[in-house]
């Protein structure tokens, strides 16, 4: 272990949801260790972000790069490589990289999510090969082509479809119910005569020789259910990055995601969840940051709870709560 160091708390997931923990558990002055095997998650391959307070408009990765930048003015500890492996070793917990083992005594997962997969015939025969999950990472390679799907009703996949859009003449975007985007964004959608959207409406195969050239569909759209195309992409929801809090006991919902109480306390004590590994409903990078932000301070309290030392202060106990020279934290 480096130096048999212990820290404070260890966040899982260096995106925006884990890097904003990252900020306030540093101005809280707690030892602070960030685990992440690539900057940014899922939000750093998002072609546009207009949602995010402070900023009208910025590409993902321009965000990730402001939040980074930020959080590096706290000087929290930054790993960029993927935890394989977290045991409990009495009041610690003992994480391992490929290369090195950390302890902590505190846990904040932000692993964030996945791509979730359609599951249907030729899907995994042509992944990199026509189909593809990141509409900002692979779109680009398109420039001049013809025609691209894009699947899913939600809004990240009529959002997806405005940047296809600029790569491909013509773009279909099937959603198998009804589309539910933000309503600005399908208003933007229906006035681009580039974007055919189509509800009620599934592939039931993707074909191919060589890379993708065809999409079997369980309708017809002009009068064949044969749709020719250059590209799928797949923007039909996420599967929450949890087996690592799973082997530590922590109870999860029928998708995996990680149960957690409005302080973001799980039932495992000492791990908290934020972000979309968690499972509250509304799942945006701004409540993300939210539940980081409240976890911090769940955690700041919990430690004192359990009068563990934070790293390099004194407390000082007056009639119910602890003093801190950072401030008051209620005992009760």
């Amino acid at each position: 272990m480096p130096g048999k160091e212990v820290y404070d708390v260890a966040i899982i997931g260096a995106g925006i949801v884990g890097l904003a923990g990252a900020v306030y558990a540093r101005r809280m002055n707690l030892k602070t260790i960030v685990f992440g095997n690539e900057r940014g998650g899922t939000l750093a391959k998002t072609h546009l972000v207009e949602n995010y307070p402070g900023f009208i408009s910025l590409s993902g990765p321009e965000l990730m790069d402001k939040i980074l930048e930020h959080a590096k003015v706290y000087q929290p500890t930054i790993i960029m490589r993927a935890v394989v492996d977290i045991k409990k070793k009495g009041k610690l917990f003992e994480l391992s990289t490929k290369k090195e083992i950390y302890q902590a005594k505190m846990l904040l997962f932000a692993t964030g999510s996945t791509w979730k997969e359609l599951n249907v015939k030729g899907e995994e025969e042509f992944k990199n090969k026509g189909v593809h999950y990141c509409a900002s990472c692979d779109a680009p390679l398109y420039k001049g082509k013809k025609t691209a799907v894009v699947v899913g009703g939600g809004d990240s996949a009529v959002k997806e479809s405005f940047l296809v859009a600029e790569y491909f003449d013509d773009v279909y975007v099937l959603a198998r119910s009804t589309f539910k985007p933000e309503p600005i964004n399908m208003q933007r959608a229906k006035i681009n005569k580039k974007i055919h959207l189509i509800d009620g409406i599934q592939i039931k195969e993707i074909k191919g020789d060589k890379f993708v050239n065809e999409v079997i569909l369980d309708k017809p759209i002009n009068g064949s259910i044969s749709l020719k195309t250059d590209a799928v992409f797949i923007e039909i929801g996420n599967i929450p990055l949890s087996d690592l809090a799973i082997k530590l006991g922590v109870k999860t919902n029928k998708k995996g995601e990680i149960i957690i109480t409005r302080e973001t306390t799980t039932n495992v004590p000492g791990i908290y969840a934020a972000g979309d590994v968690g499972d509250l409903k509304f799942k945006q990078a701004i409540t993300g940051v939210g539940e980081a932000v409240t976890a911090i301070y769940t955690i700041y309290d919990d430690l004192a709870k359990a009068e563990i030392s934070l790293s390099g202060n004194n407390w000082i106990k007056l009639g119910g709560y602890s003093w801190l020279f950072l401030g008051w934290i209620n005992r009760n």
